[in-house]
């Protein structure tokens, strides 16, 4: 079976435990693991709390989940920066941006992506074509 969630939400903080409640009771239905739950919630929660606090246009962004009963797969797509992709996530993820590979322990940003990638197997962050903005793609396996 495969169950796929699409979501537009408003770009506020009651948004994010609103998607990570759905997507979690979606991967409770398939029998997945609560570890593994809380993996996949985890790295959700850190990619919207990213675009609700640094997206500089739009009022909505987007998120879509795929799962299959062997793997989860999440796309978190924000409506853009004011000044390019790149720019709220250079500032959401420290003067490195998405790519930096590193972050200092005890600083103030840049921990959601090392935390992402942590707790999942698979990360890429790329613009949007044809619009401003950016995706923030993961996945994880289902399997323990």
């Amino acid at each position: 079976m495969e169950v796929v969630l699409e979501m537009t939400l408003p770009r506020n903080a009651e948004s994010a435990p609103l998607v990570r409640h759905t997507l979690d009771a979606s991967l409770r239905g398939l029998g997945v693991a609560s570890e593994i739950r809380a993996d996949i919630a985890l790295a959700l929660g850190e990619a919207c709390a990213n675009v609700i606090q640094h997206a500089a246009n739009g009022m909505e962004y987007e998120v879509r989940a795929r799962m299959d009963g062997v793997r989860c797969v999440v796309e978190v797509i924000d409506g853009g920066a004011a000044d390019g992709a790149r720019a709220a996530v250079a500032d959401a993820e420290g003067a490195g941006g998405w790519e930096s590979a590193l972050t200092a322990p005890l600083a103030e940003h840049g921990r959601g992506l090392q935390l992402i990638r942590a707790f999942t197997e698979e990360l890429h962050i790329a613009d949007r074509v044809h619009r401003e903005g950016a995706i923030v793609h993961f996945e994880k396996s289902l399997a323990s």
